[in-house]
């Protein structure tokens, strides 16, 4: 099928949209959707600009719309399992609007295209992280010692690490960002925390994901660290962190903490520190360990 014009594409693209749009973000996940003879697309650069039209389209109608990632494997597995026929346009409008319930989705509000896609793609990162860490901890089962959940237990210290943490930077936003390593891939979570003069804003969502990393680096003993950077009017930044240990967190050095930011990770060569930036030891975060010989 072969389009004359900006209408007629963006009247396929109507009968695909159920108040959310899947979205084919990569010109890999594009190729893989051609196979199907009813996506009628031929050229990923031109979906997206038809798609942004659509969108503005939409808004200046003052319909929403939400954006959701198109994943053309799990589109075929979902078809699989609902008996669909994988070639037609009602099942990926069907497979779109159970991307808006259970996926990560963004509200179109107005900016480019190229802007929105990589915050989507950061979006699914961050809930695949965060589900594939909550499936580990749940799969740790009981300690054979005490009998204690370890995976809840990892979390509920993660948790009270956190906090502490917070509680004991000094004033000004707070980012945060846990790093475990571990087969298959290291796992990276990100915390931001706004200072609002004595009162500290977040979002629900990211800390529990934040949590969860942490939480399972302190119950499987992997490699890891947690950073944290604060950031306040007319002072210099503060960074300092922790390495992670089975027991909780141990302190980095000032030394370790600079050769950390101050070395190209990929070459290994040094690199400037940034301008109006303290690196050093992290406070006391004020807690007991727990007892020797035994610990999840």
């Amino acid at each position: 099928m072969a389009h004359t014009d900006g209408r007629t594409t963006r009247r396929v693209l109507h009968r695909e949209i159920a108040g959310t749009i899947g979205l084919l973000t990569d010109e890999h996940d594009f190729q893989a959707m051609r196979r199907y003879r009813s996506f009628t697309f031929h050229d990923h650069a031109a979906y997206l600009r038809h798609v942004e039209g659509l969108l503005r389209t939409r808004a200046l109608q003052g319909s929403h719309t939400t954006i959701a990632l198109f994943d053309p494997e799990e589109y075929a597995e979902f078809c699989t399992r609902k008996d669909l026929d994988p070639d037609s346009p009602s099942s990926r409008t069907r497979f779109t609007a159970h991307l808006a319930v259970t996926g990560p989705t963004l509200p179109y509000d107005g900016r480019p295209l190229a802007d929105l896609l990589p915050v989507l793609v950061d979006e699914a990162v961050r809930q695949a992280t965060w589900e594939y860490a909550t499936t580990l901890l749940a799969r740790l089962g009981p300690c054979t010692s005490c009998g204690e959940d370890i995976g809840r237990a990892a979390f509920s210290r993660a948790a009270d690490l956190v906090v502490r943490i917070l509680d004991t930077a000094p004033p000004g936003d707070r980012h945060l960002v846990c790093s475990v390593t571990g087969p298959p891939e290291t796992l990276l979570a990100a915390l931001h925390v706004t200072d609002t003069g004595g009162a500290l804003e977040l979002d629900e969502t990211e800390a529990l994901e934040f949590t969860t990393v942490l939480a399972l680096g302190l119950a499987t003993k992997s490699p890891g660290g947690l950073v944290i950077r604060t950031s306040a009017p007319e002072s210099p930044d503060r960074i300092y962190g922790w390495r992670l240990r089975a027991h909780g967190l141990e302190p980095l050095t000032t030394g370790e903490v600079f050769d950390a930011y101050c070395t190209d990770i990929e070459s290994g060569e040094p690199i400037p520190p940034e301008a109006n930036v303290d690196y050093c030891e992290p406070p006391d975060l004020g807690e007991e360990q727990p007892a020797q010989g035994h610990d999840h």
